[in-house]
């Protein structure tokens, strides 16, 4: 790959308690762990809802505690304006990054020059999906298969044109928003079978109360309906 690569990496966390926060913390390691320093370069910036740890700083990069109310893609445009390395990974913080996820996402992006998306397979859940680990690149736009939505890799010039990402998705179907607009936009997004980035499934959100889950979820789909059933005839025609 020749020079140093930056990827900008944004991760959000909730760290309310002990677990929660030592998720975090083995997802920041693992990633840390599972390149060369010396020819790949992660700017860390952890977005931490918890404003109770103030002033603590995770290992590895800065962590910063917003005054703005919780918003995935609201907190994500945080990171992603404090940042400015040519690719951003957009993760959640139970994740973790086996040996070599980031040398494999980014050999596509070199050899497609017409490549602006990609997310890594989780050799947990992938193969419920009926994929393979190591076999090849899988193109498409659908939630859970070829977009992992806890995992999600891009240029950062693709901003340009998608602009910023949308801040009426609180949580749920913020990935599909993402694959919506890169499907309308004719922007070109790949599975890479090769990169592995394990899921731990929504320990943080299934922490919350009943309520404040559905708060995070069903409500959700009220407004992506709004915004996409006129563009597409149908509301979720990328599932």
């Amino acid at each position: 790959m020749g020079k140093k690569v930056e990827i900008d990496v944004i991760i959000l966390s909730y760290g309310q308690t002990n677990e929660l926060k030592d998720m975090t913390i083995n997802c920041l390691n693992s990633l840390m762990n599972s390149e060369d320093p010396e020819k790949i370069k992660f700017n860390v910036i952890v977005i931490e809802s918890e404003k109770t740890l103030k002033p603590y700083q995770y290992l590895h990069g800065l962590t910063v505690y917003p005054k703005e109310e919780f918003g995935y893609h609201r907190y994500m445009n945080i990171g992603i304006a404090m940042t400015s390395a040519d690719f951003i990974c957009m993760c959640n913080n139970d994740l973790i990054f086996h040996p070599n996820w980031a040398t494999e996402i980014l050999q596509p992006f070199h050899q497609y020059s017409d490549l602006s998306s990609a997310s890594p397979v989780c050799s947990i859940h992938h193969p419920k999906e009926g994929f393979k680990l190591n076999d090849g690149l899988k193109l498409g736009y659908r939630v859970r298969k070829e977009i992992s939505g806890w995992c999600i890799f891009f240029k950062r010039d693709i901003l340009r044109l998608t602009g910023k990402l949308d801040e009426n998705y609180i949580f749920w179907c913020a990935d599909n928003d993402y694959s919506n607009t890169l499907w309308m936009l004719k922007l070109k997004h790949v599975l890479v079978t090769s990169s592995i980035v394990d899921h731990l499934e929504n320990k943080t959100l299934k922490s919350q109360t009943a309520e404040r889950q559905e708060e995070l979820t069903e409500n959700e789909t009220v407004y992506y309906d709004k915004k996409w059933r006129p563009r597409t005839g149908d509301g979720w025609v990328l599932l």
